[in-house]
């Protein structure tokens, strides 16, 4: 981990952005290929993809609200080094503005669902996609803590999916709990340098 920080320490916060929406945009690419082969018709994706306020907000949103708690019980209570990802979140959001985090937030959550859920759990099932999810987190496989938490959400994120049929509810779930922790590193930060 010292050696992933001392990485992170040295890129410009220019290129923690660009590391960032080029990641993202290749799991939209990875999608698109795999939907591409694994598609015979595009109106069948489409069809994930419910306008359906209680499955979205109620449901998604109540997950999300228990993961943030979850989150920040963990943040306050246990030791720094048990949560520490390497600054990675902080560095992605303490400089930012309300809307660049909402940004960040909608295009991680879009993203990483479309490919894990929309594309992925559809044609190879719930596990494998959870767990690829999981491993992509590859930063936190040295911190038993974080990669337990990710295995989980991931698997919640699935398992919201696998009961709704509804794209939208993983997306808004994990939309919400990037936005919301996202803000409290930028209000955490903007404390620290007052």
């Amino acid at each position: 981990m010292n050696r992933q920080a001392k990485l992170i320490q040295d890129m410009s916060d220019r290129d923690i952005l660009l590391n960032l929406y080029i990641t993202q945009a290749m799991m939209l690419v990875i999608a698109m290929v795999l939907g591409f082969f694994w598609i015979d018709d595009i109106s069948s994706f489409w069809e994930l993809f419910i306008w359906d306020p209680g499955q979205i907000f109620l449901i998604g949103g109540g997950i999300a609200a228990i993961v943030i708690i979850i989150d920040l019980l963990f943040d306050k209570y246990l030791p720094k080094k048990w949560v520490d990802d390497g600054g990675i979140n902080e560095r992605v959001f303490a400089k930012r503005n309300v809307v660049h985090i909402f940004f960040i937030a909608a295009i991680v959550a879009f993203s990483e669902e479309v490919l894990f859920r929309g594309i992925l759990q559809t044609h190879i099932g719930l596990i494998p996609a959870s767990l690829l999810f999981a491993l992509i987190h590859f930063r936190y496989l040295s911190k038993v803590l974080l990669f337990t938490m990710a295995v989980v959400l991931s698997f919640v994120l699935g398992l919201l999916y696998e009961i709704t049929n509804n794209l939208l509810v993983p997306i808004f779930t994990h939309f919400l709990i990037d936005f919301v922790l996202g803000l409290f590193i930028m209000l955490k930060a903007k404390r620290k340098h007052s």
